[in-house]
């Protein structure tokens, strides 16, 4: 078969290239070989969990993976990703495995790996991801090279009509957005089927692009066995009840060839059988111990470890990317910001946002950590203050001074598509296929990270839980209440704190540079992988007070929680506990009224919450009468229902300062969100 210009040997090499996930001519008694390890992990009711915090999933939900041997002999590796019940939600998850691989194990090839992707007829139509993910095809941050879409096309989503669930005429008219090409194919047609998928494997091998296969189909007793099909769909069912099975057609064909006989076939399926029966009853009787993945315990999170580097290293890295090109013509704007910022480094020593995170990353660089950071205007930044990436201004020549570092590790910085639920799934993919990256997801705003709620609900609180699968992605969502209305301002921490169980994720809203810092350097010093999701600031990156010397870098680590350094435990009748922005606000108010009674403790780390640090404050300030939480989040908001839940009968008794509850997270107003700030402030230091 030629038909895209490969040789019979050429197409040889495609299937035993030991690429992934292609499975090329393996035989039956290959996949018969591993049938007992399914069996295992599908009756997960016989497990004896050895780890709490393993709660498992649904057997349609696990993944899989192994070595098939393929007719060649070669080795191919077969990997089925977790999924949820989410339809299509795993698509963007199996693009970032893809992409993670081809970049750090294949060398940027892309034939060594395919990526398949199993569609419902409804799902391919009705859900948005599936678009998003298609858009990312020849996108320079997100290619795979091409995905194989086969989509079992059975008529029925759910009890559902096709007539009721699309308005294109095929469900695969999606494919029209890249222009791939669509091989609609009887799923009853076992001959037919297996060329078409040859086909599709030469297809995505020659040109590196998607390939869709439309299986017709039906199924066969509605939405799952204990369905009564007929309810909705009495003539399909009709229909399919006389229709011979899909094995049954094709014996009858090859009995009418001669290839085999009736008794060859009856034989074959009763071996097979029973095989699959001995198989079954043997994880019936098997006592599995489930460790668990290496989860995190309280322990780990009670100190951080040291994640300084040396004035040397930092100097150099901070010279290194605050110099351009001399052939090169930047714009005038851009000279003088790099030029300021190279007079952080060599004469003030006290570095702003933007610095401490560059520092950050040239720092993992120089520890051979690669870097990858995507998402709505990163290279430039939202809020005009990363400028990662700059611009010629007579081409279109970009610089990433990050590179020239000279080291192996590489600093990969991509503007996504206006995607946040594909490009987060994406995300989360590429970092489950390489903890030893820094991988990191930024929204423009916080807010908007609801788009993509499902990653986040699925797979980034969930998943080791689910799964066993431990995962180092980090989410910087900018948020703060600076009266930009209710749509950039908030990141829902509420939502987070209510899915924190178990070290599932870490949750931090820093409110130095520093900590910034040694938080994302502390990702990569641990023997575990957890998501960590920074709340980054938007007016902070700009404040004077918001900046850190020299010696918070190169001493030290992450800082859980801060206490008030100039403090008087003996003169402090009231603690405020508070984090991120609004603590710039108290400290301003507190400094211009002399306040000495007052100490403001800032809890970095919201989540896994430093209750022992906490309780060593109240032990300190043995003379304060109260103790409170002050947020700019409504009171039904931000940290403080999580708190609330967790020092509720605790002899801290802890209070709340906030914003009025209400339904939407800000007030569009400017001048009611500076009356409602200023009277949070008062109301903090007034003792009202």
């Amino acid at each position: 078969m030629t038909l895209f210009g490969l040789s019979e040997a050429d197409l040889e090499a495609v299937f035993s290239s030991g690429a992934e996930v292609g499975l090329g001519k393996t035989s039956l008694r290959n996949i018969i070989d591993h049938l007992e390890q399914i069996y295992c992990q599908a009756i997960g009711a016989e497990y004896k969990y050895a780890h709490g915090n393993y709660s498992g999933d649904v057997k349609y939900h696990l993944g899989y993976a192994n070595d098939i041997t393929t007719y060649y002999g070669k080795k191919v590796q077969l990997s089925v990703c977790p999924n949820p019940s989410h339809l299509e939600a795993v698509d963007a998850v199996v693009e970032g495995i893809t992409r993670s691989r081809i970049d750090h194990k294949y060398g940027g090839d892309q034939s060594k790996i395919v990526p398949v992707l199993l569609h419902g007829d409804a799902s391919i139509a009705g859900q948005g991801i599936v678009y998003e993910v298609l858009q990312m095809e020849k996108l320079a941050g997100y290619s795979t090279g091409g995905t194989i879409h086969l989509v079992i096309n059975n008529q029925v989503g759910f009890t559902t009509d096709y007539k009721d669930a699309r308005s294109s005429t095929y469900c695969t008219d999606l494919a029209k957005v890249v222009l791939a090409p669509v091989f609609h194919v009887n799923g009853a047609n076992v001959e037919a089927l297996a060329y078409i998928i040859q086909l599709a494997i030469e297809y995505r091998q020659v040109f590196k692009e998607d390939v869709f296969i439309d299986m017709l189909a039906y199924r066969k007793y509605g939405h799952n066995e204990g369905d009564e099909p007929k309810f909705t769909q009495p003539l399909l069912y009709k229909a399919i009840e006389s229709h011979p099975g899909t094995r049954e057609i094709y014996v009858r064909k090859l009995v009418a060839e001669k290839s085999i006989n009736a008794d060859n076939a009856a034989e074959l399926d009763r071996s097979f059988r029973a095989e699959l029966q001995v198989f079954l009853d043997e994880a019936k009787e098997e006592e599995r111990i489930t460790t668990g993945s290496s989860n995190a315990n309280e322990k780990d999170f009670n100190e951080s470890p040291n994640t300084a580097i040396s004035e040397e290293m930092l100097v150099d890295i901070g010279n290194s990317i605050t110099s351009l090109p001399p052939d090169i013509a930047f714009l005038k704007k851009v000279e003088k910001l790099f030029a300021d910022r190279k007079k952080l480094v060599n004469e003030t020593r006290v570095f702003d946002w933007a610095m401490g995170e560059q520092l950050a990353y040239g720092s993992l660089l120089k520890e051979n950590h690669s870097v990858r950071l995507s998402g709505e205007d990163v290279k430039r930044g939202t809020f005009s203050h990363r400028h990662a990436v700059i611009t010629a201004i007579d081409s279109d020549e970009e610089y990433v001074p990050l590179n020239a570092l000279g080291t192996p590790a590489r600093f990969e910085i991509y503007n996504s598509l206006l995607s946040e639920y594909g490009v987060l799934g994406f995300e989360y993919g590429y970092a489950l296929a390489n903890p030893t990256a820094l991988v990191i997801w930024e929204a423009q705003f916080g807010d908007f990270l609801n788009t993509a709620q499902v990653i986040v609900d699925q797979y980034v609180t969930s998943a080791e839980a689910k799964w066993q699968l431990g995962n180092g992605l980090v989410m910087l969502l900018p948020h703060g209440y600076e009266g930009q209305g209710p749509e950039h301002t908030s990141a829902r921490i509420e939502r987070f704190m209510e899915m924190c169980a178990n070290n599932n994720i870490q949750v931090v809203n820093c409110t130095t540079p520093a900590n910034f810092f040694h938080v994302l350097r502390r990702q990569l010093h641990r023997d575990f992988r957890v998501p960590l999701i920074v709340l980054t600031p938007k007016s902070l990156l700009r404040h004077p007070l918001c900046v850190s010397v020299m010696e918070e870098f190169t001493n030290g680590k992450f800082q859980e929680l801060i206490d008030d350094a100039n403090a008087n435990s003996e003169q402090v009748n009231r603690v405020l506990f508070c984090s991120g922005k609004i603590y710039y606000d108290l400290l301003q108010k507190q400094q211009q009224e002399e306040r000495n009674d007052i100490a403001l403790v800032r809890i970095e780390q919201l989540y896994p919450t430093p209750f022992a640090q906490m309780q060593k404050i109240k032990d300190k300030y043995r003379m304060a009468r109260e103790f409170i939480w002050v947020q700019e989040e409504p009171e039904n908001m931000g940290a403080w229902p999580y708190l609330c839940r967790k020092f509720r009968n605790n002899e801290m008794n802890l209070g709340v300062i906030a914003r009025k509850e209400t339904s939407s997270t800000a007030t569009g107003f400017a001048k009611q969100h500076a009356a409602e700030q200023q009277e949070i402030v008062e109301r903090a230091l007034s003792g009202n």
